[in-house]
């Protein structure tokens, strides 16, 4: 740790910078507090390599990409602004050293701490190849060494799979001595490269020597496409795995997953000499240093120095952008002795809500429509704001047609920060990609899947869990109140994809002694009759009905009901709608069903939202309104940091993607596939006197 210098900002973004970590020809990294106390490693980029449009992409692709994998063995991302003149990216402190300075130190690691080094950080590689990214440089430096285990940091040159933009054909992009013969020839790469990396750390943590030895990065680049690694050493139990590892040929590496449980252990395996007293030693370091003086004259952090880069753009763009908005820096400046100017005119930009409001989905296009307006004027009404927001509205009238159509002319709408929608329960592919290609957010809210392949686009940001994660609801229902040995899963093969995968859920984080059997219904069947007797005849104390249909789910209840059927009944998703609760009547009566949207009027948190709606619309808030109140405010959250006066939806998603956002409904935060991590977004709704009673978040109920 050095201190700061008289260069170094005081603040990056809701940042108060402490010391400096680290510095090269990139930038610097800050140890920093947030206003909360949490300390952060924040990553400042020089603003001349910012300057780069090519570099800028890249970045921002960087930020995007770890924002987007989670796991225990990973360093999350706590925040990034991807537009700023001197671009930024902050990660969770980790007070701990890395591998290379202990074993460089003290010397290689006992045989089952490498073990158990070797498991973990192949299950960290297993989340980012989950992610459809690879990290490419997996290196002992960055592999820093925590008292329950590894972290892998650094995603600087994390990309997708098969992604060639940015990258030359003929560039080598790692750290000789730990990447793959395929990196080093600038050939294709697969998750493999990142295991051939992994087996090298493994043979220096276990030996304190690199493989493929040292020396001249051609020599070294040489030897590793051409020779075999020396692996004199290492241990008898680790060499068969380490020598799979290091094949030439990523055709013959195991995976990350097959490498995670071949080295699993107990975590007492991981024992690393010394290294409590030298986190201990950090972490007293990082927690005793004090937040920066604040300034004699006012009071507030001295505000970072402008470069020659942030003046030049100054006078391009205007400060009134770069300060964070006229009422801001107009206090500012008059606090300072400045003139005490009217404030100069705040940015203007707009949401863009893509919307079926004349179609079948219209109640849904309108309840989105009505929360946005309430978010908007909430937003407006801040003193803290950097700029103002409105609302500009598409109807598609659930057309696929109309949708590409109101999708080109929110595109083309060069103030729009980001899109909200469309309204369906099925995104089309198609108008995902077109966002995609605008580089415009587009943040889903009500949609349980879409038509693209794979994760989705990288501006894709899901509010929701999809409707068959929703089963870990059903499940701590069973689990919590309605404990039963037997549940019967009955399978609508009217919609066999849904069906499956309901099916195929709800077994994978089975209650103790609960079994789980499944009666098929031929989609072409009219009657559910005959699974429901076999359901009551087995003795099922729940029965789970995987389908996607209200009307057939209707059908079900009412066949259950007739067998005699006295259990929970239950389903997921678009089956709790008005047809259900008009067609099964009685039948209906005491199902559950696991949901991704709230009832805002049972949330202390969406009162005043709740009030709003009333004086405003007359009625209380409808399914997916507060959701898409949330989704405004994130949108929001996201916007502050942008200083993109020309093109301010460039790095939206990404700050999106990165942002923990405290909302009316829930806590948003994402993790891999564009989608908030399911655990705070599964409800439990249950059908009392004929209409549904919402019990709450399905850890609470």
């Amino acid at each position: 740790m050095r201190p700061l210098t008289s260069d170094d900002p005081r603040t990056i973004g809701a940042y108060r910078t402490l010391v400096r970590l680290g510095a090269g020809g990139m930038g610097v990294v800050y140890l920093a507090r947030t206003s909360g106390g949490s300390l952060a490693a924040v990553k400042v980029i020089h603003a001349e390599h910012a300057t780069d449009p090519g570099f800028r992409a890249r970045f921002r692709r960087e930020a995007e990409a770890a924002a987007r994998i989670t796991g225990p063995w990973v360093v999350p991302v706590t925040g990034a602004d991807t537009e700023a003149p001197e671009p930024w990216l902050a990660t969770a402190f980790v007070p701990g050293p890395s591998l290379a300075e202990v074993v460089g130190t003290r010397g290689p690691l006992p045989a089952d701490t490498v073990r158990a080094l070797g498991s973990r950080l192949a299950e960290a590689l297993l989340a980012v190849h989950g992610a459809g990214l690879l990290h490419r440089d997996v290196k002992p430096g960055n592999v820093l060494l925590a008292l329950d285990g590894p972290r892998l940091i650094d995603f600087g040159i994390a990309r997708h799979e098969g992604a060639t933009a940015l990258t030359a054909t003929d560039a080598v992009i790692g750290t000789p001595g730990y990447l793959a013969p395929e990196q080093a020839v600038a050939g294709p790469l697969g998750p493999g490269c990142d295991v051939f990396s992994l087996g090298c750390v493994l043979v220096y943590a276990a030996t304190g020597r690199r493989p493929l030895g040292t020396g001249t990065p051609a020599g070294v680049l040489f030897r590793t496409v051409h020779e075999e690694p020396d692996l004199h050493g290492v241990p008898a139990v680790l060499l068969p795995l380490v020598t799979a590892c290091l094949a030439k040929d990523p055709a013959d590496r195991p995976g990350t997953g097959e490498i995670a449980r071949t080295l699993a252990g107990s975590p007492a395996d991981w024992e690393v000499p010394g290294l409590a007293a030298t986190v201990a030693a950090r972490s007293a370091a990082a927690l005793a240093l004090p937040d920066p003086e604040p300034t004699p004259a006012t009071g507030v952090p001295e505000p970072p120095r402008p470069t020659r880069r942030r003046l030049l753009a100054a006078g391009a763009a205007g400060a009134v952008a770069l300060a964070g908005g006229g009422t801001a820096a107009w206090v500012a400046a008059t606090r300072r002795g400045g003139t005490g100017k009217p404030p100069a005119p705040l940015p203007a930009y707009r949401v863009a809500l893509h919307a079926d409001l004349t179609g079948a989905g219209r109640s849904v296009g309108l309840a989105h429509q009505r929360g946005a307006l309430l978010a908007i004027d909430a937003h407006n009404s801040r003193t803290d704001k950097t700029f103002t927001l409105t609302l500009r509205t598409e109807d598609d009238a659930g057309d696929a047609t109309r949708a590409l159509g109101a999708a080109d002319r929110i595109t083309a709408d060069s103030r729009v920060l980001a899109v909200i929608g469309p309204t369906a329960q099925v995104i089309d592919g198609k108008v995902a990609t077109h966002y995609e290609k605008a580089r415009l957010a587009q943040v889903v809210v009500a949609a349980g899947s879409t038509t693209v392949a794979g994760a989705g686009p990288g501006s894709l940001c899901v509010l929701r869990p999809s409707d068959p994660a929703l089963a870990i609801g059903l499940i701590s229902y069973l689990a919590r109140v309605r404990p039963t040995d037997h549940v019967v899963i009955i399978e609508d093969r009217a919609d066999a994809q849904s069906s499956w995968a309901i099916r195929d859920h709800l077994p994978r984080a089975p209650v103790d002694g609960v079994r789980y059997t499944t009666e098929t219904v031929a989609a072409t069947a009219r009657t559910f009759a005959p699974a429901a007797r076999a359901a009551v005849g087995a003795g099922a104390g729940a029965v789970v009905y995987a389908g996607s249909s209200a009307a057939r789910g209707a059908r079900c209840a009412k066949d259950l009901a007739a067998a005699g059927f006295t259990g929970t009944g239950m389903s997921l998703g678009p089956v709790l709608a008005p047809a259900f609760l008009r067609d099964a009547g009685k039948a209906a009566e005491g199902w559950v069903f696991g949901e991704a949207y709230t009832d805002p009027t049972a949330l202390p948190a969406a009162k005043a939202f709740t009030a709003a709606h009333r004086e405003r619309f007359g009625s209380a808030p409808g399914t997916w309104a507060a959701e898409a109140y949330d989704a405004v405010g994130l949108i929001a959250r996201a916007g502050r940091t942008t200083s993109a006066v020309d093109a301010p939806r460039d790095g939206v998603a990404g700050r999106i993607l990165s942002t923990e956002y405290r909302g009316i409904t829930r806590r948003l935060s994402f993790y891999s596939r564009h989608q908030v991590k399911p655990q705070t977004g599964i409800f439990l709704h249950r059908v009392d006197g004929g209409r549904a009673r919402f019990l709450g978040l399905h850890t609470s109920v």
